[in-house]
């Protein structure tokens, strides 16, 4: 298991050094001059080249990318002299527009994107699996032909057509949720809890539908297999068998999907935190594309990466405690 962990975590540093290459041709070496962006309409050459010195721009491409890396692990200065700034580790730069530390505002916006993260994941995971085992118990019946339906339906409305749809029946006609407002927990926590409902219902519909779909599939291909039917040929008892021989293998692969999903949930949501107007790291990332802040979406990009091959490796590892055939492979 350590020589698995090892690699995997190789494996992982060389992807996220891929991604930290591919965005910064794409936000930096692609876009245009950002000293011309900080210094707005009315500037002069001079000035425009004393920022490009301070922000290392004035720097080969290949020297820019080595500090941008550098400073993600050690942190890094920009400028010299007095006017010398000290970026701590670790070091994505600083945002165009509000000069504040790309890091700070990824920190700061985080735990409301955790949040929304955390309870849809958990209304899709129950919403899901309970779905798609109920439709393959009941396979060919009605039970199992509306289920199949409603989760085509599900996975066919967009999100924004959907939170839009909410705020308008709950909030505005029928008046059951208030309009979102950013409360702490500590000072109102049913505010709080009415402020995630409906982000909570957007982001775990459509992802429900597709684990109803995935679950069901899975199920019906185990209760397929030969060793399953060996067991009931022994006598084994129903519930037996599905909880021993057939539900283990039928997760492994929603644990692989859940694991890519929650991971870029936590890199934001974009759409649903626009449309709600709550403050996470999708909204941030959004603003940022609007005034094209270089730093603040290319430090989303790259903390989004960073969860996703992070999620890899854990789903890799609780692989080998749901399949023993994968735990002797390894």
């Amino acid at each position: 298991m350590p020589r698995f962990l090892l690699t995997r975590v190789t494996s992982g540093l060389g992807v996220l050094l891929l991604v930290c290459l591919f965005t910064f041709v794409v936000f930096f070496a692609l876009s245009p001059d950002p000293a011309v962006q900080i210094c707005g309409k009315n500037c002069t050459p001079e000035v425009i080249d004393q920022i490009r010195g301070n922000l290392g721009l004035d720097q080969p491409f290949w020297a820019q990318f080595f500090h941008f890396v550098v400073g993600i692990f050690a942190g890094r200065t920009y400028g010299e002299g007095a006017g010398a700034i000290e970026c701590a580790a670790p070091c994505l730069g600083y945002s165009f527009q509000s000069s504040q530390a790309v890091w700070d505002m990824i920190v700061q916006r985080l735990p409301v994107s955790a949040t929304i993260a955390v309870g849809a994941a958990v209304l899709w995971l129950l919403a899901g699996l309970a779905g798609g085992l109920l439709s393959a118990v009941k396979e060919g019946t009605f039970l199992d032909r509306f289920t199949t339906g409603l989760t085509l339906t599900s996975m066919s409305i967009p999100n924004y057509v959907l939170a839009l749809v909410l705020q308008y029946v709950l909030v505005v006609k029928l008046q059951w949720l208030p309009f979102p407002q950013a409360v702490a927990f500590a000072d109102d926590p049913g505010q709080w809890f009415a402020n995630f409902v409906m982000p909570w219902i957007v982001l775990a519909v459509g992802y429900a539908a597709a684990y109803t779909r995935l679950t069901r599939a899975n199920v019906l291909d185990v209760l397929r297999e030969n060793y399953v039917r060996t067991a009931y040929a022994k006598g084994l008892p129903q519930p037996l068998v599905w909880r021993r021989h057939a539900l283990r293998p039928a997760l492994t692969p929603i644990v692989t999907i859940f694991g890519m999903d929650f991971a870029g949930l936590l890199g934001g949501a974009l759409i649903t935190e626009t449309v709600f107007g709550i403050n996470g790291v999708g909204k941030m990332a959004a603003d940022s594309i609007a005034r094209n802040d270089q730093p603040v979406i290319m430090g989303v990009t790259l903390l989004a990466g960073f969860l996703v091959v992070v999620g890899n490796i854990v789903v890799d590892v609780v692989y080998t405690a749901i399949d023993p055939r994968v735990r002797v492979n390894a």
